[in-house]
């Protein structure tokens, strides 16, 4: 089973849909995020809660 890494992401009402879709695709691009939940509040700000794979290595005997 793999294990992830959790991040929420808060982007305020005022904040327009353009800005935050750029933000979460470069969080996206450079950090290897992936979209987990999205959630839009009646006010209208939105809470992104983003995950990544966490890779772990074996370690080698010799």
């Amino acid at each position: 089973m793999p294990e992830y890494e959790f991040v929420d992401v808060y982007v305020p009402r005022g904040v327009p849909r353009k800005e935050a879709t750029r933000l979460l695709t470069d969080h996206a691009e450079y950090g290897n995020w992936e979209l987990d939940r999205l959630s839009l509040h009646r006010d209208g700000s939105r809470r992104v809660r983003l995950r990544r794979r966490i890779i772990r290595q074996v370690r080698a005997t010799w």
